[in-house]
């Protein structure tokens, strides 16, 4: 008897139920479409998650789709809703322009991630505003300067080639097979990245635990949003090294260029490593490392939120609290003629300066007070990477279809992980 008044109970209760998710679903909706206002997106949302299974199952098409529909309107914009939170995505250069030049307490905030500050840490550069943001930035700055990389050249060039020798022992083990380089990429960039900025005071297992650390972090930037027992967010740049190699391979002009001009100016039976002064003259890989950064942006997206409503074109004001996404891989489509064409002569050539010319739609590393103060070393790292790697080794890249779509891992790296056959270039490795 008394189940059976618990069941009553529930047909009873279930009008009321059901009316008030009814209530909950047209709120939603109208909270919505109220903040999308004339900008293109979803005419309906799924209440609370929005469309966070299309991001989820299919990031790359998700991305295309918030592009798509920011192109086609006109107004470089596009709305859409993800795990309760009103999100929108810019496209046009200047509008994400107006947003990374007003990164402050009253404005944006450079999230990097909705559970940013957990993944990242609350004091981390990112997230400070003002004079102690300048002043920290200042005390980074010295790290980046020519002087202090050239001295790290060597440092790099001595991790750098341990790491070619394993690949090249393994592919020889292998018979030559072809393997997939994304990871060692990764594990390369950590200790050369370990090695430059911390030095002799890592010790071998603080190394392998950050490797682990650092994995379960990336891992944490692409998995369901929810801080969570049981989801990788819980438990928690390498992408532009497979882009060059991909690059290099599908354009043998290219590699014949980098190739003649590294040779000019170093050889590996000299036993020394290259220099800061031949790094220097090395403009045309240094152009393609460039491109490399255009043409497949490490960085595809930089989170911001609304502090307050922006005003951001005559037309459309921010909601305050919005998700707000600039996008740096299609701003570097914009403006360069051909941008689909992977072709470093737009930042070799002094008749053409698109390096100058189109300067603002060169996004790859923010722009603004928060600009990220480590691209010189980023850009020299790859020209010094792209030296070594086309010196040393022959290679020659699997192709198969699809095998270059970019996916997300979080960087966007090719489909395949950029499967390569590797075979040692010249008669001894050097040493020093």
């Amino acid at each position: 008897m008394a189940a059976a008044a618990e069941f009553l109970d529930l047909r009873a209760a279930a009008p009321f139920v059901v009316a008030a998710l009814a209530f909950y679903f047209l709120v939603e909706q109208l909270s919505y479409h109220r903040k999308k206002g004339p900008l293109p997106g979803p005419s309906l949302v799924v209440p609370f998650v929005g469309s966070v299974a299309h991001m989820i199952r299919d990031p790359t098409g998700f991305w295309d789709a918030q592009a798509a529909r920011a192109r086609k309107s006109g107004a470089g914009l596009a709305a859409d809703f993800l795990i309760g939170r009103f999100v929108v995505f810019i496209r046009d250069s200047e509008l994400s322009h107006r947003v990374f030049a007003n990164v402050r307490p009253d404005a944006f905030h450079l999230i990097g991630h909705p559970f940013g500050k957990k993944l990242f840490g609350d004091h981390n550069l990112i997230y400070m505003f003002g004079e102690d943001h300048k002043d920290l930035r200042r005390r980074i700055a010295p790290n980046f300067t020519p002087r202090a990389l050239s001295t790290y050249a060597a440092i790099q060039q001595r991790v750098i080639l341990s790491h070619l020798r394993r690949w090249l022992d393994r592919s020889a083990a292998n018979g030559g097979k072809a393997e997939p380089i994304r990871v060692p990429c990764r594990d390369m960039n950590l200790e050369t990245s370990q090695t430059v900025f911390a030095g002799p005071y890592l010790t071998k297992e603080a190394r392998e635990r950050f490797k682990s650390d650092y994995n379960l972090f990336n891992v944490g930037l692409l998995a369901f949003p929810a801080d969570l027992p049981g989801f990788a967010f819980r438990r928690r740049v390498t992408s532009s090294l497979c882009w060059a190699v991909s690059a290099l391979d599908s354009h043998p002009d290219v590699l014949a260029r980098v190739r003649a001009e590294v040779a000019s100016l170093w050889s590996p039976d000299s036993g020394e490593p290259i220099t800061a002064d031949m790094i220097a003259e090395m403009k045309y890989t240094k152009a393609v490392a460039r491109e490399v950064v255009r043409h497949r942006p490490p960085a595809t997206l930089m989170p911001h939120i609304a502090m307050q409503e922006f005003q951001l074109t005559e037309s459309y004001t921010i909601p305050k609290g919005t998700l707000v996404l600039p996008s740096m891989y299609e701003s570097s489509f914009q403006g360069f003629p051909d941008p689909d064409v992977f072709d470093p002569d737009r930042f070799f050539s002094e008749a053409r300066r698109e390096d100058v010319v189109y300067k603002r739609n060169f996004l790859a590393f923010g722009a603004g007070p928060h600009q990220c103060v480590g691209q010189r070393y980023a850009l020299n790292h790859l020209v010094i990477f792209m030296a070594l790697f086309v010196s040393l080794v022959d290679f020659r890249r699997e192709r198969t279809e699809g095998c270059d779509v970019p996916v997300y891992k979080p960087t966007i790296v090719p489909r395949d992980g950029c499967v390569v056959y590797l075979k040692q270039r010249c008669a001894r490795l050097p040493s020093f």
